[in-house]
């Protein structure tokens, strides 16, 4: 059992590696799933991933109620020292996204076994690659290994994207692809620049290293801190970066959209690590790169993103342009720059994440109920579930739009609280209140057309969708935003520990460069260890 414990931090990107690899060996024949041999292949692929995906979720818990207790925890794999060798870092923030991406995935794909994964071939096996890719990328503690894991998701994702084909699907995953291809090279410009500056791509060793490149160096620094804002924001799908993201989610299969909605969360994550930390308040004449440019930018998408859902003429449309809206708020409550704004970033993103993956399942199974009419926002025969569909569509509104007592209430009186006393607060309330108030407008107008606005006279489209697997799978994720709302203390008390923890630099490099690599009452030099080489010092 202590030789479990002692490995843990590694599960999150080994367990589902090796679940994905079993499964391609498995032969995981969905696409063709009607034929006897491949329908039983089908059904054990389904058992493994979901006890993998389970399996995902308990370790993911087990984290996070050791990161709770302060301690940062980095597994140096391959018992190579820091920063030569590859570490992988548990600290609140990232438990808390392991835990966030576990408890969207399981429901999501518990929903995937109702029939989307026998759409095409080895739906189960890239599932995995992608949950490997975001734990990779939430434990990592390494710039370049983020990159790494960043592709690995990605690629995962361009699959994901195409998932029972279509000429839609694949006109814009196109796009898609191109678009990430050419943010994956800046990030490696940015990559680049900043090793050529510092010898190291480590973030704990980067956190130290960059407050003393010091003018006119610095400003190599700087460009790589803009660049990186650009590959991130993109990734996160802050404007002007973010029109990518209606029509691919949209065209997505609902249990892929569902999961991309931790996807923008990987970028907002990144941003805080990168420009929040190491590019943070004690980072010298590099200090604060991006802050002049993150909040304004962040209002902007907030106000793009419910400006988009209100003209949405299908409930999908309006869903993906209320991610965007969402990250948004998120982004600005991170461009404040303080732990009591991060905190509040931090509670409102995993509120937002269970409500739009929530709300993206939710619109197939409106789709499903209204026949050739499907999710367009226009009159059509009755669902054959108005009352269970329509209550939670009535949550996710309350939720979305910060109606008391809701996470997403509490969330956003985190942010406008934050916000007292600086010098954008009057704009910060006006855009997140208004915000609030036009979701709730466009949430609305929504459900009167879905759920009132009907014509009885059309025969009903039956019950297809009515499944108790897809509703209940819907159900979970509206009900673990009304689990929030009944912790909402001590989930508060993390995210503002977790945001506390951020801003100590020096307890996280002791934690993964070791205390005899730290001198405080001196300019940091790294002493390697006896036996390890010693790095080249930076020109």
């Amino acid at each position: 059992m202590s030789w479990f414990a002692d490995h843990l931090p590694i599960l999150p990107v080994l367990l589902p590696s090796v679940t994905a690899i079993v499964l391609l060996l498995l032969g995981d024949h969905g696409g063709d799933a009607h034929g006897g041999h491949g329908h039983h292949k089908l059904l054990w692929a389904r058992r493994i991933a979901l006890a993998s995906t389970l399996l995902f979720l308990v370790v993911a818990a087990r984290l996070a109620v050791e990161a709770a207790g302060g301690d940062v925890r980095a597994y140096r794999v391959g018992d190579w020292p820091a920063p030569y060798g590859i570490v992988l870092v548990i600290d609140r923030l990232g438990a808390l996204m392991l835990l966030l991406t576990a408890v969207v995935a399981l429901p999501v794909l518990w929903y995937a076994t109702g029939g989307w994964d026998a759409h095409g071939r080895h739906f189960h096996a890239i599932f995995q690659f992608q949950l490997m890719g975001l734990g990779g990328a939430f434990v990592t503690g390494d710039l370049f290994n983020l990159f790494v894991f960043f592709e690995v998701l990605l690629i995962a994702s361009y699959v994901l994207m195409l998932h029972g084909q279509g000429a839609e699907r694949m006109r814009v995953g196109v796009h898609y692809v191109v678009l990430n291809l050419t943010a994956s090279a800046l990030f490696l410009i940015g990559v680049a620049l900043l090793y050529a500056k510092t010898g190291t791509l480590n973030l704990a060793d980067l956190a130290l290293r960059v407050p003393e490149v010091t003018a006119p160096e610095s400003v190599v620094v700087q460009a790589a801190a803009l660049l990186l804002l650009v590959v991130f924001g993109f990734k996160a799908a802050l404007m002007p970066l973010a029109m990518w993201l209606p029509a691919t989610y949209v065209a997505a299969s609902a249990p892929v959209a569902a999961l991309f909605a931790i996807m923008t969360k990987v970028g907002v994550y990144a941003i805080v690590r990168v420009h929040g930390v190491v590019f943070g308040a004690g980072a010298g004449d590099s200090a604060l790169t991006v802050a002049p440019l993150l909040l304004p930018l962040a209002l902007a998408t907030s106000v793009v993103g419910v400006l988009g859902a209100l003209a949405a003429r299908t409930l999908g449309r309006l869903v993906a342009w209320l991610t965007v809206a969402s990250v948004g708020t998120v982004l600005a409550a991170l461009g404040l720059f303080t732990p009591q704004a991060w905190s509040a970033a931090l509670y409102y993103m995993a509120n937002s994440t269970l409500v739009v993956a929530g709300l993206f399942l939710l619109a197939e199974l409106v789709a499903a109920q209204r026949g050739d009419v499907a999710d367009r926002l226009e009159p059509a025969s009755p669902v054959a579930q108005p009352t269970l569909l329509g209550l939670m569509m009535l949550l996710a509104a309350a939720s979305a739009a910060a109606l008391p007592p809701l996470p997403g209430f509490i969330g956003k009186l985190m942010i406008l609280e934050a916000s007292a006393a600086h010098a954008w607060q009057v704009t910060v309330w006006v855009v997140v209140l208004g915000v609030g108030f036009l979701t709730l407008v466009g949430l609305a107008r929504a459900g009167s057309v879905l759920f009132w606005h009907v014509r009885p006279e059309l025969p009903a489209a039956g019950p297809a969708g009515a499944s108790p697997k897809l509703v209940g799978a819907t159900m979970a994720l509206f009900g673990a935003t009304v689990a929030m709302s009944v912790f909402a203390a001590p989930l508060q008390r993390y995210t503002d520990a977790a945001a506390q923890q951020l801003v100590d630099r020096a307890a996280y490099a002791r934690a993964v460069l070791g205390s005899e690599a730290l001198d405080t009452t001196k300019p940091y030099r790294f002493e390697p260890r006896r036996g390890a080489p010693a790095p080249e010092t930076p020109r």
